[in-house]
């Protein structure tokens, strides 16, 4: 009898994507990364200290504080993909 090969079945498959294709449009339109990332060049500037340390992964815990639609959830998702840290986002 031959070995069922393992990966995604049918709905795992049919599944793919999905949930990127039904996010909201400001999630879908996020920036991903710093090349993207636009704005806070005070902080987040090459040459800048927080920049050095999340590109070394060498960033302790952090609290971003700020106005709305000043980029902190955006700067926190880029942190989390570029760092191997655990990201928990709060909304208080």
């Amino acid at each position: 009898m031959k070995q069922r090969k393992k990966g995604p079945d049918l709905f795992q498959h049919a599944g793919e994507g999905q949930l990127e294709r039904e996010a909201p449009l400001a999630a879908r339109m996020r920036p991903r990364s710093f090349t993207e990332f636009v704005g806070q060049e005070h902080i987040m500037g090459k040459s800048h200290v927080l920049r050095k340390s999340i590109e070394a992964d060498q960033l302790p815990s952090i609290i971003f504080w700020g106005p709305p639609g000043s980029g902190k959830t955006t700067l926190a998702y880029i942190i989390a993909s570029v760092t191997k840290s655990h990201f928990s986002p709060i909304s208080a």
